[in-house]
């Protein structure tokens, strides 16, 4: 297999639980020690900004994508590996998933969602086959995975829409159930 890229969501803030941002630089961390390459939102504010330099410091390639407006607002983190442009949201969000082989999604807010959930309509409609995995700090996810539970019991979803998603608890195994699913295993 060549290079790994994993895709993580996150907000562009820290949170109020450190452990948010502590999951954030582990996951970082944890793709550079793999070899793997970081795709993500290219800000360098709140846990992108975590993500982003944990993943430098321990040598990793990194792959920031960013619309025009907020290069200013997310501080566009220019000292990437690979840092795009782009002139829309849609297409920030299109660039990231297709230069990616895995999406993970850390705790965020509004935006972290919107991507998160267009990882998995599109993988719903058969766009494409990407794992995608949350990592539940503190339980951070579990009112996401009530909420999608709650759409297929009313019966706007399968329960395959709610088995796309991978919940795990730490960056560790998110890591185990990366390379057993990009594995075929």
């Amino acid at each position: 297999m060549s290079q790994v890229s994993v895709c993580v969501y996150c907000g562009s803030r820290d949170g109020k639980d450190p452990a948010y941002g502590a999951a954030a630089e582990a996951l970082g961390q944890g793709l550079a020690a793999r070899g793997w390459r970081l795709v993500y939102g290219a800000g360098d504010v709140g846990l992108m900004g975590r993500v982003a330099r944990a993943a430098q410091a321990a040598g990793g390639e990194t792959f920031g994508v960013i619309p025009t407006h907020l290069v200013d607002l997310e501080v566009g983190k220019t000292d990437l590996t690979r840092f795009v442009i782009t002139e829309t949201m849609h297409e920030r969000k299109k660039v990231m998933l297709m230069n990616a082989d895995a999406v993970v999604l850390l705790p965020g807010g509004a935006g972290s969602l919107d991507e998160f959930f267009e990882a998995v309509t599109w993988r719903q409609l058969g766009l494409h086959n990407k794992p995608i995995l949350a990592i539940n700090t503190g339980g951070y996810w579990d009112p996401l995975m009530d909420l999608m539970r709650h759409v297929v019991d009313q019966g706007f979803a399968d329960m395959s829409t709610v088995e796309m998603v991978t919940l795990v608890p730490d960056a560790d195994a998110a890591f185990s159930a990366l390379e057993g699913l990009l594995n075929g295993s």
